[in-house]
């Protein structure tokens, strides 16, 4: 079954492919002929628009179902990705770069604006005509597939499903909530796990029933050799969603599941991945951060770096630097959350933390070893120690380094309570068993959605 997210980067690329070429033609004559670019560089300028495309959030659930939240970023992505071919024709050698090519940045917004509409007009077409659409079939028809029913409908990546469901007595009692929206598609299991599975035409089967005991493993081995692939609860939902429920947590799931483990060359990787991109970046950044670090000193006179102590891996207490964004006595009474328009912040330091470049010195954190780039964001250990207490699996979100942003940060908003700590930590858990340097290179990427969006910053 083909996803609507790996299709849609499909119809960019081709669309982009498209117009590029036409683009180039067009303008062509306004280069000398002395400057013509070659292949390398006019390949730049493509492959940085489609990095922008997914860097903004173009391929996540909610730009791919609702044009209005993908629609004002195209340009955007467009703008971006031609402004680094733009720059990386002027200033890298060739082959590489070369000065004619940076005469293509008007004509690089207008084409990849263009394709990129294009793709979604027909990418939109296609979905409003059921395209994508995954049937699934449901062992059990109780409160557990309720909730997963729920939680994809509103997390799942898949945009579309076709669900039905398998009741048997022995797995537990309908839920009467499930039972109303789908009267008609909750089988009896007496007709036999395969036969419906056939007759429902499923693409896959998800196993989900409220009791387990007594559940016949044979027919669902026969399902599976059949050639409908069976997946588990916990890992289906987890694979959809992005996150590990701990609402509905099984530590049993998570005991035989693969993750946890990270080889020498996974993490010699994810080092070496630290020290470039927070090298890269603290030399990209050092003017803005200047420039900050004296609008904190000239607003009240006080210290321009607030250092405060933080855990990382293992455990281990580390001091955190950051712009400080709030008043020299903000913490007289003790360490306590942020909250909603909390006076304790200046007005520069709301404007820093908006835009997060009071995050900025942590890339000396990152250098010295103390933070990786790409991790679960430090807490206090104060805050630590109790929300250990009231979460399930809180410490193991210190088996990999601190990191400058992470899965949680790209997925969920700021937040400082109870409830937010536990969602957050659903998707720091989730990092930390499917931890890759790839995973870390995407995370990174995102990671500019949610500095120019900051919804949910305080």
């Amino acid at each position: 079954m083909l996803r609507a997210g790996p299709v849609l980067l499909l119809a960019d690329m081709l669309a982009a492919a498209l117009a590029w070429p036409l683009a180039v033609w067009l303008v062509d004559e306004a280069i000398p002929a002395h400057a013509q670019p070659g292949l390398l560089p006019l390949l730049a300028y493509p492959a940085a628009f489609i990095l922008f495309l997914y860097a903004l959030g173009l391929y996540r659930r909610e730009a791919m179902i609702e044009p209005r939240h993908a629609i004002g970023r195209i340009p955007l992505a467009a703008g971006l990705g031609a402004a680094t071919g733009f720059v990386s024709a002027a200033v890298l050698p060739e082959p590489f770069g070369a000065p004619g090519a940076a005469a293509l940045f008007g004509a690089a917004v207008l084409a990849f604006t263009a394709s990129a509409i294009v793709a979604r007009g027909a990418f939109y077409f296609a979905l409003k005509r059921g395209a994508f659409r995954r049937r699934l079939l449901v062992i059990g028809a109780g409160k557990r597939a309720w909730d997963m029913v729920w939680l994809l409908r509103n997390e799942g990546r898949s945009i579309g499903l076709d669900l039905a469901f398998v009741h048997d007595p022995r797995m537990g009692e309908i839920d009467q909530r499930l039972a109303a929206e789908n009267a008609g598609r909750i089988f009896d299991a007496a007709e036999g796990f395969l036969a419906i599975a056939r007759r429902f035409r499923a693409e896959q089967i998800v196993v989900a029933p409220d009791e387990r005991r007594g559940m016949p493993m044979t027919e669902l081995l026969s399902c599976r050799t059949a050639g409908f692939p069976v997946r588990e609860y916990h890992r289906f939902l987890e694979a959809e969603i992005g996150r590990i429920d701990l609402k509905r947590l099984d530590i049993g799931s998570l005991l035989y599941a693969d993750g946890f483990t990270y080889s020498a060359i996974d993490l010699a990787l994810k080092r070496l991945l630290d020290i470039v991109a927070s090298a890269l970046m603290l030399f990209v950044t050092a003017p803005f951060l200047g420039v900050a670090a004296l609008a904190v000193k000239l607003e009240d006179g006080g210290p321009v770096l607030y250092r405060q102590e933080r855990v990382t891996r293992g455990g281990r207490i580390f001091r955190i630097m950051k712009l400080r964004t709030m008043t020299t006595d903000a913490e007289r009474g003790g360490a306590v959350w942020a909250a909603k328009k909390d006076p304790r912040i200046t007005r520069i330091g709301r404007f820093l933390r908006r835009t997060r470049l009071d995050e900025l010195p942590q890339l000396v954190n990152v250098l010295r070893g103390d933070m990786s780039f790409v991790g679960p964001r430090p807490e206090r250990p104060e805050f630590t120690c109790e929300l250990a207490r009231e979460l399930p699996l809180y410490n193991e979100r210190h088996l990999v380094r601190a990191g400058l942003t992470g899965w949680a940060q790209v997925n969920y908003p700021y937040g400082a309570s109870l409830d937010d700590a536990r969602s957050k930590l659903s998707y720091d858990l989730y990092y930390v068993k499917n931890f890759s340097v790839l995973f870390d290179v995407l995370i990174i990427l995102q990671t500019l959605r949610v500095v120019l969006w900051p919804g949910g910053v305080r």
